[in-house]
């Protein structure tokens, strides 16, 4: 694994995205993360999975830069699969709890909203959310019934239609996060929640599971490729390419100062 570092408790597991600073989702971190999480579901050694970051980034979202040098095919490939990840992650059976290290806009909620729980570093500075509007990234159907899954449907038109991100206070006000707790502390608070969980019996408990989000999978687009077919469409328009591109250079510029 190059973009993920795996450390096995007693009967669940750690999964931690690392991926230099910001963990920039690409390809090669969404075939990594879909690798895993299925061999972990099938495992019946493991009867959990906690998702973690870096300090100060759970996932700053997609590789923007990366991704922007992808041809016709390959910016396809990345959505599909993405769009098949997002499905992968919903409909885990087990418990899954994300503990979010600090930013996590656009692609890192996308991750984040998947899970059972979420628990977030505290921090003003901070921010969560599905802002694709605002980065001019053609939503998908089935993440906005996730939001409104967790914050209801008039919050989430809202925040989804103005790419809002949210810092902390806001996000659990909403709904959308469970707790806040101190960075150092937050890897800790999700494997007592984890811990709690384990105690029960698991197949009630995967059970119950499937009941609560039932209505949310019957909402679901279950082709990846379909989920996500106009964000690979108009990610070629000339108006978009130019805004990315002046987002790379603009990045770029900053990183040599």
């Amino acid at each position: 694994m190059n973009t993920l570092e795996l450390t096995e408790k007693e009967n669940y597991v750690i999964v931690q995205m690392n991926r230099g600073k910001v963990n920039a989702i690409n390809l090669e971190m969404v075939n990594e993360l879909t690798e895993v999480f299925k061999k972990l579901e099938e495992d019946p050694a493991v009867m959990g999975v906690i998702l973690t970051g870096r300090p100060h980034y759970f996932s700053a979202g997609l590789d923007l830069i990366e991704l922007y040098q992808y041809d016709e095919k390959q910016i396809q490939e990345f959505f599909t699969a993405f769009g098949g990840l997002y499905l992968q992650l919903v409909q885990f059976k087990k418990p899954f709890i994300s503990a979010i290290t600090g930013h996590s806009p656009a692609g890192g909620c996308v991750l984040a909203v998947t899970s059972d729980n979420r628990y977030m570093a505290e921090g003003d500075t901070y921010v969560i959310g599905l802002n694709e509007v605002a980065v001019n990234i053609q939503i998908s159907q089935n993440l906005t019934e996730i939001y409104a899954f967790w914050m209801g449907e008039g919050l989430a038109h809202r925040y989804i239609l103005e790419g809002k991100l949210l810092n902390g206070k806001e996000a659990l006000a909403a709904g959308l996060i469970d707790e806040l707790v101190p960075l150092d502390a937050v890897l800790e608070r999700s494997e007592k929640q984890m811990k709690h969980y384990l105690k029960a019996n698991q197949e009630i408990l995967i059970n119950t599971k499937k009941k609560l989000r039932k209505h949310l999978w019957d909402k679901l687009d279950l082709n990846a490729e379909n989920a996500l077919k106009e964000a690979s469409i108009l990610w070629w328009k000339p108006e978009i390419r130019a805004k990315m591109k002046a987002y790379v250079e603009s990045f770029t510029n900053k990183n040599k100062k």
